[in-house]
């Protein structure tokens, strides 16, 4: 069985670098990370995810028309913030995960892999904010 490809794009380098390790020690297969949206979405044409961890903000991009595009193509996405307008998100994507910067690599995993069930079913419940309490922006 091939591993799943989780797809990352972060802005910052330490992060980015982080969530790549814990995903490929977690058994994923990681495209990025990439630091901005142009690279992101060009690795997207190239090569369909399984699942996409996305930063709300790449250098001042905001994310949200490459995150419809993924959705719009059934790739979940999983954002993963420091500034996470929740309400924002909730609206605009009800289906997706938001989880708050620093979150704990282990609730990262497993929130990539209940979103990742093998029988595709995606759980109804409300979008889940993980990780520490942030303001709304």
């Amino acid at each position: 069985m091939e591993q799943p490809v989780i797809l990352i794009a972060e802005d910052e380098h330490i992060v980015g670098l982080d969530l790549s390790d814990t995903m490929t020690e977690a058994g994923y297969e990681v495209e990025g990370p990439y630091d901005d949206l142009p690279s992101a979405m060009l690795a997207f044409q190239k090569r369909r995810p399984d699942l996409a961890i996305l930063d709300i903000r790449l250098h001042d991009t905001v994310v949200y028309p490459f995150a419809e595009k993924l959705i719009a193509e059934d790739v979940p996405v999983i954002f993963h913030s420091g500034h996470l307008p929740l309400a924002e998100v909730s609206d605009r994507f009800p289906d997706a995960l938001a989880l708050a910067k620093p979150c704990p690599p282990g609730d990262i995993i497993t929130h990539v892999q209940l979103t990742l069930k093998p029988d595709g079913a995606q759980d109804e419940e409300e979008p889940v904010l993980a990780g520490r309490d942030i303001e709304t922006a």
